[in-house]
């Protein structure tokens, strides 16, 4: 069975006639009194779901304890030509401990003795002058942008390539 539409054109309209116009009040400011404003379009993010915390939020923890082992490795360095003796300590330490929880590993560090209590302030020293003026934030974000799309296109040109008989724009099968 076949279903048809008909609509009367006559009686839809984009513009409006004057006379309809006069007397309307609008819900919405008319187009030539809205070019003054920003065109820029609002588009929500994506939603995450199944994170308690937002995934920055989640990366930013990541990135606590990254810092926390780039700022061992840097004491770690300084100890090592200046105070051998601490910088042994401070590898027995590390032996013993984690450091997969960087406060956790600063706190047992604190409570270990008096001398591996000045290791772990120099620690937390450390690791804030890197994250506040060290670290290149702009870079981290272009890197991981490039790593992406490089990712993505390596992906996609291996699928290509393992799903049909072209590579190199040569046939491969037969």
């Amino acid at each position: 069975m076949e279903y048809s539409t008909a609509i009367v054109f006559s009686q839809l309209s984009l513009f409006p006639s004057t006379l309809q116009t006069e007397n309307r009040t609008y819900l919405f400011k008319p187009w030539k009194q809205r070019t003054s404003q920003s065109s820029r379009f609002q588009c929500h993010k994506m939603y995450v779901p199944g994170f308690g915390t937002s995934p920055e939020s989640t990366a930013a923890q990541h990135l606590h304890h990254f810092f926390n082992f780039i700022a061992v490795k840097i004491v770690a360095a300084q100890l090592q030509s200046y105070n051998p003796e601490a910088y042994e300590e401070l590898r027995e330490f590390l032996d013993k401990h984690s450091l997969s929880d960087g406060d956790k590993f600063c706190a047992d560090l604190m409570r270990e003795s008096p001398r591996h209590k000045d290791l772990a302030l120099r620690i937390l020293e450390v690791r804030s002058a890197y994250c506040k003026d060290d670290f290149e934030w702009d870079n981290l974000k272009r890197l991981a942008s490039k790593m992406v799309d490089d990712s993505n296109k390596k992906l996609m040109t291996d699928y290509i390539v393992d799903t049909s008989c072209i590579a190199d724009g040569k046939q491969i099968c037969n």
